[in-house]
């Protein structure tokens, strides 16, 4: 019945400083849709930011800023996006582990975004 992700939204509560994060540290395209909702291209799909004040409608039932537990899959091996990560002076706060993703073995960093949401960037484990 269903074929895939088109966006996930991610509520924050500064858009600019997720939009320069989500580029600048993650290297997502950025997709301005109008003043209260941008895209953060993601292959086909996006994340989509929407800020904690805006009026968007319908939203879910407890939008909140921070509470976003989310997997990444990286081009890079760990080793050199950790370096990127070190040279932006980004936190790591673990990894790099072995864990399971959807399709397998994997390896994982943990970092956050600047609202406290846990970002995991993972690779196929060896």
């Amino acid at each position: 019945m269903l074929s895939g992700l088109d966006h996930l939204v991610v509520t924050v509560t500064d858009i600019g400083r997720a939009v320069d994060f989500y580029s600048r540290v993650l290297g997502l395209d950025v997709r301005y849709r109008d003043a209260q909702r941008v895209d953060l291209m993601l292959g086909d799909s996006a994340l989509r930011l929407h800020q904690t004040d805006s009026d968007i409608a319908p939203v879910s039932a407890t939008p909140t800023a921070g509470s976003l537990d989310l997997c990444l899959r990286s081009q890079l091996p760990l080793d050199e996006f950790k370096q990127h990560l070190d040279a932006l002076g980004i936190e790591i706060e673990l990894g790099p582990v072995a864990r399971q993703g959807a399709n397998g073995p994997i390896d994982s960093l943990y970092l956050r975004d600047p609202d406290g949401n846990l970002l995991e960037i993972c690779r196929p484990g060896r």
